[in-house]
């Protein structure tokens, strides 16, 4: 049975190309073989019309609207017209005929045959079907039929956490903000807050207001940090929240109190020395011999590197906000520069990804994923860690082993 439907499938197909190809074929004939007619219609239009002229002037003579000199005038000049276009009638006619002969036989055989040909050699012929039931059943790398296939899954079981919580972040990357957020909503609600969920959620929310850090975004923020009160991606939307909100002094002392606690190496600290600057304070690290300074405070010794420099500082405190963003990417590509030259380096690959993910760009955050896996596979242990650090920041790790 399932032979015969597969048959009947491959006859149907082939059945449809032929009907394609004589369709074209008669779209691509018509204009030739009607271009004989088309010229002998013209030609018995032109003479009817000027054997109306004819009528019509003898009517203006019977009705004396011109005189009879112009009557003869104007009838010598039509009926030289007339007579012009009747004797072209011969010699016009088997033209076209003779003309589109090759063009027709190459029309009817030679693009069909060409086509069968490209046909053979590019297509699959001998690869069956395969309708939406088996896609979903072998998605491969497909993230729209993924995604699909998770939807039904949740049709079917609506109170399965995992599966929220799974697909919410897919749905932030592919740019479905209110379809991310209701499967977040959902996550927390079956899984309870996580500080994952949670942030994920609260930028959700920003995105849907156009990176502005809303009341509610605020407040699962601040639910975040009673989780997890070290978690360096709710104080840093929090200390935004209140630059955004006019609170510079505010902002300047959450960065501050972000830059102490993070490590001289943190991927994250260029991006919050950049606020500390925009807000009129001197970033981590630019005063180390400052009088109280604490040596062993975290960014008081040396610059790491892809950290900026005092001079990179003291240049950023005269940019505008857009120039500062350049700078900060400026020494993340100088980063991946190096991490190209030089791919042993699991710290900079966990720094890149890392910085990637905070200046919100997913894409080459993934990318990065993808080198620093190709220098040290999952097998591993550093692999491994490159994958746990993928899933805490929402990264995209599909595609990435292979």
């Amino acid at each position: 049975m399932k032979a015969r439907f597969t048959y009947l499938g491959d006859m149907l197909f082939w059945i449809l190309v032929a009907a394609l190809t004589a369709a074209l074929a008669v779209i691509l004939l018509y204009p030739l073989l009607r271009g004989a007619k088309a010229a002998d219609n013209i030609r018995a239009g032109e003479a009817a019309v000027y054997r109306d002229q004819l009528r019509e002037l003898d009517r203006d003579l019977d009705g004396g609207l011109i005189t009879r000199e112009e009557a003869d005038y104007a009838r010598a000049e039509i009926g030289r017209r007339l007579i012009a276009v009747s004797a072209d009638e011969p010699a016009q006619t088997p033209k076209p005929t003779r003309h589109h002969r090759f063009t027709e036989a190459f029309v009817l055989l030679v693009l069909p045959a060409l086509g069968l040909c490209l046909y053979l050699t590019t297509g699959r012929p001998d690869l069956p079907s395969q309708p939406l039931e088996a896609r979903l059943e072998n998605p491969g790398n497909d993230v729209a039929v993924l995604i699909a296939k998770a939807e039904r899954h949740l049709a079917e079981k609506p109170d399965d956490g995992k599966g929220w919580d799974v697909l919410a972040p897919i749905y932030f990357r592919t740019m479905r903000v209110n379809d991310a957020q209701l499967a977040y909503r959902n996550a927390i609600r079956l899984l309870g807050p996580s500080p994952v969920r949670l942030d994920g959620l609260a930028e959700t929310l920003m995105a849907v207001s156009d990176g502005v850090v809303t009341e509610e975004a605020r407040q699962v923020l601040e639910q975040s940090l009673t989780l997890e009160p070290d978690n360096p991606r709710a104080r840093f939307y929090i200390a935004l929240s209140m630059e955004q909100a006019g609170r510079p002094n505010e902002a300047r002392q959450a960065f501050e109190a972000l830059a102490k606690q993070s490590p001289s190496d943190a991927p994250w600290l260029p991006l919050v020395n950049q606020h500390i600057a925009m807000n009129g304070g001197a970033p981590a690290g630019t005063n180390p011999a400052a009088p109280g300074a604490d040596p062993a405070a975290p960014g008081a010794g040396p610059a790491a590197p892809g950290n900026p420099t005092q001079q990179d500082v003291a240049a950023a405190e005269t940019m505008s906000a857009g120039n500062q963003q350049q700078m900060i990417r400026g020494m993340v590509e100088s980063l991946d520069a190096k991490l190209s030259e030089d791919p042993n380096n699991f710290e900079g690959w966990m720094r890149l990804v890392r910085s990637y993910a905070v200046l919100n760009d997913k894409d080459r955050a993934a990318g990065a994923l993808k080198r620093g896996l190709a220098a040290f596979p999952p097998p591993g242990e550093q692999g491994r860690q490159l994958l746990a650090l993928a899933r805490e920041l929402g990264i995209a790790t599909e595609g990435a082993t292979q």
